[in-house]
């Protein structure tokens, strides 16, 4: 086991221990924001057949290759096509079909125009340009061929996605199941939503903080806690956690102090630490274990500290264990719009916010980013990441990163 790792490595080590839980099949208006758990190839053409974009006309694109405004070609209407219909005659020479958007495209025809392009009355249209072939013709397969892979297993389903299977009628599809994570805080000094302020204690954050993040990320929090500094007590609250749920996050009792009894509780329970501490700040003061392929995730009780380190190290092992195989978050550059006075003996994780007003991706760091002041998180939408041994940096710097 290690001390002060770097955090990439921590991160690493437990991913290569976690594998996703179970899978189950559900229906297709319960898919978006599920993880696939099979890839999904296209049975069918979309669209299935050559169809109109607009409301107008096709025809025979020959008919018109001498058009223009002194002498404009007038074609006979054989009939109406609106979307949902089929038409019942071939489109021939000197004849067109009115099409609305969406309708198929009459056998004959071999292109489009827009009505608005058109002279028309009931029975003719007239056109004064000529049209190529395929103008304005969405052809058959033009979204989706046959065969075409649309999406492989470990893909987070999103609106497009979701929008996609159901073009190909499929009704049902294998997903991973949700993680359920549990939340439990620890610290003496801790007291629930609603009870009356005391002298010396502080209400319980963290617990909350942590099950909007987990919430956002679209898995099921599960709330316990708080428990005392007592070794036993939080003891009981892992062993109920991990009979319950898929993974547990823990604020609290990570350090070295005399009341950081985190690790020991862990050990107590029945746990696998596998290491102590990351070269990161804030955030460095944690503690990473496994049970029974569940990962277990102690963060700093202080809240931004809890929170950087959640969105650096747990946050990638969670989403591996909903079957997600993007799991790293997308790293960006950004341009800082105020500068960082600080030097950064270790890996320093900046909270701010994007700010694309003038074009380029710049980012706005709040003047606090102490450990324990969380008001620095409110909005948070982007990381960025100062490497190790930097001195101050100024305004304009330009930093990797990532989003949230």
């Amino acid at each position: 086991m290690s001390k002060f790792i770097a955090y990439t490595i921590g991160r690493d080590l437990l991913m290569n221990r976690i594998l996703p839980l179970p899978t189950e099949t559900i229906s297709v208006e319960s898919l978006y924001g599920r993880v696939l758990a099979q890839d999904v190839t296209a049975k069918v053409n979309v669209p299935s057949f050559d169809r109109s974009p607009y409301d107008g006309y096709a025809f025979r694109s020959g008919d018109t290759a001498e058009a223009s405004r002194e002498h404009p070609v007038t074609l006979r209407i054989l009939e109406e096509i609106p979307a949902g219909s089929v038409s019942h005659y071939p489109v021939t020479e000197g004849c067109a079909a009115k099409v609305l958007t969406g309708a198929p495209i009459p056998e004959g025809a071999d292109a489009v125009i827009k009505f608005e392009q058109t002279e028309f009355t009931a029975e003719t249209v007239t056109i004064s340009s000529p049209c190529k072939e395929g103008s304005n013709i969405v052809k058959t397969g033009e979204d989706v061929k046959t065969g075409d892979l649309l999406a492989k297993s470990g893909t987070k389903i999103d609106a497009g996605l979701a929008g996609t299977l159901a073009s190909q009628n499929i009704t049902s599809a294998l997903v991973y199941r949700i993680p359920r994570i549990g939340i439990l805080s620890t610290g003496t000094e801790l007291l629930e939503l609603g009870a009356e302020s005391i002298p010396g204690k502080i209400y319980d954050s963290n617990r909350y903080m942590l099950s909007g993040a987990v919430q956002n990320m679209g898995f099921i929090p599960v709330l316990y806690g708080p428990a005392a500094d007592r070794t036993e007590d939080i003891c009981t609250l892992i062993k109920k956690g991990l009979t319950q749920c898929d993974a547990l996050l823990i604020t609290g009792g990570v350090s070295v102090g005399d009341y950081d009894l985190t690790p020991a509780a862990m050990d107590m329970a029945g746990a696998e630490t596998l290491f102590r501490g990351v070269d990161m700040k804030p955030g460095m003061a944690c503690a990473y274990g496994i049970y029974d392929g569940k990962p277990i995730c102690a963060l700093s009780g202080n809240p931004a500290s809890a929170i950087t380190n959640f969105y650096a190290i747990a946050a990638p092992v969670l989403r591996k264990l909903s079957g997600q195989t993007d799991c790293l978050p997308k790293e960006i550059s950004v341009k800082l719009i105020n500068g960082f006075r600080k030097k950064s003996p270790a890996t320093r994780f900046l909270r701010g916010t994007l700010d694309l007003s003038d074009g380029t991706v710049r980012m706005n760091v709040p003047r606090e980013q102490g450990n324990a002041v969380l008001s620095s998180t409110i909005g948070c939408d982007v990381i960025a990441i100062i490497p190790a041994g930097s001195d101050a940096i100024g305004e304009g710097t330009e930093l990797k990163g990532f989003l949230l």
